[in-house]
């Protein structure tokens, strides 16, 4: 076991994702956070956040992790991590409020060689303000992606860490530390670490933009999007991990905290903000894509419309619902009344209109409409389920085609896809 006491300040997605990776490199981690209630479930090691690999990590290493919201306990770690997620409005602006309280609480507590690295998505400029030793002060990116996140955490594809000043060697404890993950260290000043995160976001931005504009245009002219993918996979300069599956606009949080820091940098310094504004109108456009097809088939107009709609979560492998494509669609579909499932998640009861069932097939049973809105594995099992409503007609949504159409054979079923022309 590692000699290296680790902690952890923020026990959101983020800070125990990096908790639970760190614990199984046998490091021994402390996880602080001001909200008794997490804690307590914490101690229970009660996991809120449903990512695959996380609780099952946890709970291997228990004996190396302690759970507590008192900030004392920090007072033997050599290294502590800011690891709160930022909370963002609907627009991506950011909230600092809790961070800047969480860093004063560490401050007072760290002992005068450990070292602070913040892990928060903060904007440039942030890690510089903050009053603390700069020669024991660093910004790290993190670059989790909701679902897969134990696995990047645990194998990074580079290590970003921004300092004081990039010319002098990482401090030892933490150097130590960042090895251990075997990815090549690259080392900047705290405002280009800062501002790498935002940069990383924006070219994910533009793919997903750019993918879900050109399926579109796919589905105008009788191409499938489908049979393009493999050509630009194969091109190295777009490569195999593109975001070329199209979906349902940009949601999460993260990507649209960035869009929207970045209006606000290019704005004070005066430039044109025409793209990054066309990035935030495409995926305001792609999110709407079920909304469109429901309007243009008539079902607004039915009160007698059944609308079962499958999956909250605003992507498979998590219960994040944060500016979820569902949530958007069921707000606008208020006058109507619709069933939903999800796996993970459970739908608040401010949503008058909806009644939430606990499997898929009840969901639709007396559908007339069907919207898969979340990827989930299990959504494929519907297939066997519409091959016995052969005498009803059926309005199937299905932006990510998880449905095999061909399998059915059912001439009473009106299908829409995503860059495809059924």
């Amino acid at each position: 076991m590692s000699k290296l006491n680790l902690g952890f300040v923020g026990l959101s997605h983020l800070g125990l994702s990096y908790l639970a990776a760190s614990a199984q490199k046998k490091y021994s981690v402390v996880g602080v956070d001001t909200d008794k209630k997490k804690i307590d479930q914490l101690k229970k090691f009660e996991i809120i956040y449903k990512e695959p690999l996380l609780k099952e990590i946890i709970n291997r290493n228990k004996k190396k992790i302690i759970f507590t919201n008192r900030f004392e306990d920090l007072q033997k770690c050599q290294i502590v991590f800011v690891s709160e997620d930022i909370s963002t409005d609907e627009k991506g602006n950011s909230s600092y409020k809790k961070i800047n309280k969480l860093i004063k609480n560490a401050v007072k507590v760290l002992n005068k060689k450990a070292v602070m690295v913040i892990l928060s998505q903060v904007i440039p400029g942030f890690t510089r303000k903050i009053k603390f030793d700069g020669q024991r002060l660093y910004y790290k990116v993190e670059t989790l992606i909701f679902g897969d996140a134990i696995k990047r955490a645990l194998k990074p594809e580079r290590i970003i860490i921004g300092c004081k000043n990039p010319q002098k060697k990482i401090n030892n404890n933490l150097i130590k530390y960042l090895s251990s993950f075997r990815s090549p260290i690259l080392k900047m000043r705290y405002e280009s670490a800062e501002f790498a995160k935002i940069s990383i976001n924006m070219f994910l931005a533009s793919t997903i933009s750019t993918t879900n504009m050109l399926s579109n245009i796919s589905s105008k002219i009788f191409a499938d999007w489908n049979e393009i993918v493999p050509a630009l996979k194969l091109d190295d300069r777009i490569g195999k991990k593109a975001y070329l599956t199209p979906g349902l606009g940009i949601s999460g949080g993260n990507i649209e905290r960035d869009i929207s820091t970045l209006q606000k940098i290019i704005k004070k310094n005066k430039e044109p903000l025409s793209i990054v504004k066309a990035l935030q109108k495409n995926s305001e456009y792609a999110k709407s894509w079920v909304y469109r097809i429901l309007k243009k088939e008539g079902i607004l107009k039915k009160k007698s419309s059944r609308i079962a709609v499958l999956g909250l979560a605003y992507k498979a492998n998590t219960n994040s619902i944060k500016n979820s494509p569902s949530i958007n669609l069921l707000k606008r579909l208020s006058n109507l009344n619709c069933t939903v499932y999800d796996p993970v998640v459970r739908l608040n009861p401010s949503f008058k209109n909806c009644i939430q069932f606990n499997n898929v097939k009840s969901v639709i049973s007396y559908a007339n409409v069907i919207v898969l809105m979340t990827p989930w594995p299990e959504f494929k099992k519907i297939t066997n389920i519409l091959k016995s409503k052969k005498s009803k007609k059926i309005l199937l949504i299905d932006p990510f085609r998880i449905i095999k159409l061909n399998k059915i054979k059912n001439s009473k079923i009106k299908y829409f896809t995503l860059g495809k022309n059924i």
